[in-house]
């Protein structure tokens, strides 16, 4: 039992040192993607070309720190939700597994853990991303007047909550709540089975130099669960971005009004508004995350199977 509960504690810290290192390779990529989805799908102000017209924007305006706008709650939100997740996930697959090692990926096994842990993490994530979120889109080309914008996170949070009431942090809930059981689901499952052919193939091949192996695996296996992450659900993230930074309490928090209306007025195209810098930061962010991730469980005697 002593030894279950601090395999369990190991999972959680590994998952956190992974998501430090998720958000300072993935947080520029995210304001991008951010600031596309708020401009490009509303009816007026300013409209991006694309994320590198975007980026050269907020560059020369703001410079490097204008692409870390909003880190710090995305810093502390990450942190706890990788550490839930990795933790949840890797727990839920052992208890379904019944302690047994499987030779290969079990579909009923890493979709509802990966699911489970996924819809955990939403909770933790809403708040953490409705602060990030508006405050990344008060930045370059903001319709936001100057004089009620936030000064910081902090002052974010608690003016939220003051002037729209505390369930207004969680405003996004429900569609946070399926991107991320969907969403994990879909990488879970993908870097399982990835992860898995290329041992097969690659362990088969070479038994030297079987660290950097690893690392590659990894890269290869988290990038592309990373990107199937994201194509399968960024129409939702579109639409949770809209219901956040909405100025007006009342309006829409449903994401299929929401996505039906974009689609209306820009078809498939702005459902997947901000794709680019979305599918650019997918890959390196999860590689880093999923290498991280497995290097932390090592020097910790995790064994990931």
């Amino acid at each position: 039992m002593e030894e279950s509960w601090v395999s369990g504690y190991k999972e959680y810290v590994a998952g956190l040192i992974a998501g430090v290192a998720t958000v300072i390779v993935g947080h520029p990529f995210d304001t991008v993607k951010v600031k596309l989805q708020k401009h490009n799908t509303e009816v007026h102000g300013i409209r991006y070309k694309n994320g590198l017209h975007c980026t050269a924007r907020i560059l020369r305006t703001e410079g490097v720190r204008g692409l870390y706008r909003g880190a710090t709650p995305s810093f502390l939100g990450m942190a706890f939700e990788s550490s839930l997740l990795f933790g949840i996930y890797s727990q839920t697959k052992q208890l379904l597994q019944g302690g047994v090692q499987s030779g290969g990926p079990q579909p009923n096994v890493i979709i509802p853990s990966a699911a489970f842990g996924g819809s955990i993490i939403s909770f933790v994530l809403c708040p953490s991303e409705l602060v990030k979120c508006r405050m990344q889109v008060q930045g370059t080309d903001s319709l936001v007047p100057k004089s009620v914008r936030y000064t910081s996170p902090l002052d974010c949070a608690l003016r939220t909550v003051k002037q729209e009431g505390v369930m207004a942090i969680f405003r996004g809930g429900s569609t946070t709540f399926l991107r991320e059981a969907i969403g994990n689901a879909v990488f879970f499952s993908v870097y399982e089975h990835v992860r898995y052919y290329m041992h097969l193939k690659l362990k088969a091949a070479s038994s030297d130099h079987s660290n950097l192996i690893d690392m590659g695996i990894g890269i290869v296996s988290g990038g592309l669960g990373g990107v199937a992450f994201w194509s399968a659900v960024l129409p939702l993230d579109v639409a949770k971005t809209i219901i956040q930074t909405a100025p007006d309490k009342n309006a829409s928090t449903n994401p299929f009004q929401i996505l039906n209306s974009i689609y209306r007025r820009a078809g498939l195209k702005g459902c997947y508004t901000g794709l680019g810098p979305t599918i650019m930061r997918a890959f390196p962010a999860n590689a880093t995350a999923i290498v991280t991730w497995e290097l932390a469980g090592k020097l910790l005697g995790i064994k990931h199977g």
